[in-house]
């Protein structure tokens, strides 16, 4: 076999092993790309499949505001002279009606009125009923809005839906009041993550 020959078959067979190589390599790329999407797919199904719907839902059935100027007597509980007081508040008043969807009872344990303005959130703590009430006691002229109130320590049964009015008060102006940025409801949930409700935008604020 001349060297010429000798030069030509070992062109021929190195060309074949790099068809061979490059044959190979596609075929690890392939599988490599077929199991990275049966991988993405098996963890698909598994997040899917493993989501629960949450055990509490809820709307915002009507909220109306009472912004107004307090300004204290000047004379304490005995009559007593004391520096006199004047600050500006909103009374928060929202209607909810709540449902526990899940086959386990649910223990709402606090309730927040939440309102943005232009230097953060501003969360104010529902009222209990006694003091709902106290609320239509002092200011009459509110008592023919009041509703069954719904107090922050509220039990919902298995499957039981509820529905009641709550209030919460805020130390700002009724300018401030009207310059809200946004406006939401947190229910805490013993043992389970928060309940927020944010009245739709079809649902006007109104003032009272």
């Amino acid at each position: 076999m001349s060297l010429l020959h000798q030069e030509s078959q070992q062109q021929l067979d190195d060309a074949a092993k790099g068809e061979s190589l490059t044959r190979g390599t596609s075929h690890v790329v392939l599988a490599g790309i077929v199991a990275t999407i049966l991988v993405t797919a098996a963890i698909a199904i598994y997040v899917i499949a493993g989501q629960k719907p949450p055990a509490a839902t809820g709307e915002v059935l009507e909220v109306w505001a009472h912004p107004m100027h307090t300004e204290t007597s000047g004379f304490d509980a005995n009559g007593a002279a004391v520096p006199q007081e004047s600050f500006d508040q909103v009374l928060l008043f929202a209607r909810v009606r709540l449902h526990n969807q899940s086959n386990q009872p649910i223990f709402i344990h606090e309730i927040l009125a939440n309102v943005t303005l232009d230097d953060g959130i501003h969360s104010s703590y529902a009222a209990m009923p006694a003091d709902y009430q106290r609320i239509f006691i002092a200011y009459p002229a509110l008592a023919q809005w009041r509703n069954t109130a719904l107090s922050p320590d509220t039990t919902l049964a298995p499957g039981q839906t509820q529905e009641g009015t709550f209030v919460s008060s805020f130390r700002l102006t009724k300018q401030q009041w009207d310059a809200r940025k946004g406006l939401n409801f947190t229910f805490a949930i013993q043992y389970l993550p928060n309940l927020t409700l944010t009245p739709g935008p079809q649902l006007a604020v109104i003032e009272r």
